[in-house]
């Protein structure tokens, strides 16, 4: 196996590992918090015994927001802070251990490149670890950035400050890092173009199933007090909330989950029905607790929101891709320029020599002479 093929094998794997290490509680929140709790009165357990988490009764779109703050704030200050710190730490323990053996004279006297010696030594997989960062950076940049938008703002923050960081410790702690020639960035152009088309399928997901737009809309359209018109008016969501509210009798509530008091202590009476977010019947209908149409029509939408907006997208991507090429037309033009005039005086060389070659058969004195 070739050094490059290695290389590629050893930065997917790398960046595969880190992605899911770091992207994972993020995928949790956006897709799998709150979906698979069931209902009030047939929750769904844990070994028939702990409940599972759901979300804020606002949606999981605040939590998944949180999260991402936490990541692009708090994450990469932590990240460059020990980038920096480590080797301040290391050079000043280096320096005290070489006061103590030769004395504060003998090193002040030392010429600079045996200073620059004591410093430490680039790291063998340096630029490597400043890619992945990067990757990854731009992973949660884009993949979540309809759930939080400030990502790409607080990026560009911290790759400013990042900048002036590097070259501090490039010229001040590390030593001079041995140049290494590279024809391109290798497998972290697929890796990029991975990330790009998973992050239009994410956000799609995530402004269809996370948050609240598809059944606003489907509400405004269909069920609110401008359904059937053409266009929406400002008291259009009225009545959102109680339609996206079930009735749940109390009295249904499993034994395990059955309220310590029937809340006469802050009513004047026993509370009989209570609220959850679903789209279920009432418990006095024919099927209680099943599915209303306006579950299926929001999940109609949905699906056809996911579609709509991937197509759309991958097509601008497409489009934008044919209008600004990757060589531009004159340089791809002198290419082929070159390439012509390479090939013309090849020719040329091939016809001297062929003519030469029959003008010493015909004077008896025949060379064989091979093209070099």
């Amino acid at each position: 196996i070739t050094e490059s093929e290695w290389e590629n094998s050893f930065t997917f794997k790398m960046f595969l590992f880190q992605f899911v290490n770091l992207n994972s509680s993020t995928f949790y929140i956006a897709f799998f918090l709150g979906r698979f709790t069931g209902r009030p009165g047939a929750y769904l357990r844990l070994i028939n015994r702990w409940k599972l988490e759901e979300c804020h009764p606002s949606g999981c779109l605040i939590d998944l927001c949180m999260q991402m703050g936490i990541i692009m704030v708090l994450k990469q200050t932590w990240n460059n802070f020990m980038e920096l710190g480590y080797p301040l730490v290391q050079n000043w323990w280096t320096r005290r251990k070489l006061r103590r053996e030769h004395g504060h004279h003998t090193m002040a006297n030392l010429p600079q490149w045996e200073k620059d010696f004591h410093l430490q030594p680039a790291n063998a997989y340096g630029l490597f670890d400043e890619y992945l960062k990067m990757i990854l950076q731009f992973g949660f940049t884009t993949i979540f950035v309809a759930a939080f938008p400030l990502a790409p703002l607080l990026a560009l923050i911290n790759n400013i400050i990042e900048i002036r960081l590097d070259a501090y410790k490039f010229v001040t702690q590390w030593r001079r890092p041995l140049p290494s020639q590279a024809k391109d960035i290798g497998i972290w152009y697929g890796i990029l173009e991975g990330i790009g088309i998973l992050s239009v399928i994410t956000n799609a997901f995530v402004i269809a199933v996370t948050s609240d737009f598809i059944p606003r809309l489907v509400y405004a359209y269909k069920y609110g007090p401008c359904a059937g018109q053409s266009q929406s008016a400002e008291g259009c969501m009225m009545g959102y909330v109680n339609a996206s509210l079930s009735i749940f009798r109390v009295s249904d509530f499993e034994r395990r989950s059955q309220p310590r008091t029937n809340g006469s202590d802050m009513f004047e009476e026993a509370v009989r029905f209570c609220r959850y977010r679903d789209y279920r019947e009432p418990p006095d209908s024919a099927e209680p607790y099943s599915y209303t149409l306006q579950f299926w029509h929001v999940l109609a939408a949905r699906l056809a929101f996911i579609i709509v907006f991937e197509h759309m997208v991958f097509a601008i991507k497409t489009l934008i891709a044919y209008l600004i090429p990757d060589l531009p037309k004159d340089l791809r033009d002198r290419m082929r320029r070159e390439k012509y005039l390479i090939q013309e005086m090849m020719y040329e060389a091939e016809l001297e020599r062929l003519q030469k070659e029959k003008r010493e058969k015909k004077k008896g004195r025949v060379h064989h002479k091979e093209w070099p």
